[in-house]
């Protein structure tokens, strides 16, 4: 029997691209709340979109740093 994949819900990724412990260690003042890891999720996809979008608009396929 083949092994089932998790799916996330619908509209969400399963997982976070960013890692929540070196986002903690990365904080050096304060704490990290755990809603904190899902907005700063979301707002690291929403710059590699646009990233991508403007690459892509200057008909590149490789992202730069001058693309952020």
């Amino acid at each position: 029997m083949a092994a089932r994949k998790k799916k996330g819900k619908k509209g969400k990724p399963a997982e976070l691209i960013i890692s929540k412990s070196r986002t903690k260690g990365a904080v050096k003042k304060c704490n990290v709340g755990s809603e904190f890891y899902g907005a700063l999720d979301q707002a690291v996809r929403a710059m590699i979109k646009d990233a991508e979008a403007r690459a892509i608009g200057n008909k590149r396929k490789t992202l730069k740093a001058v693309d952020l």
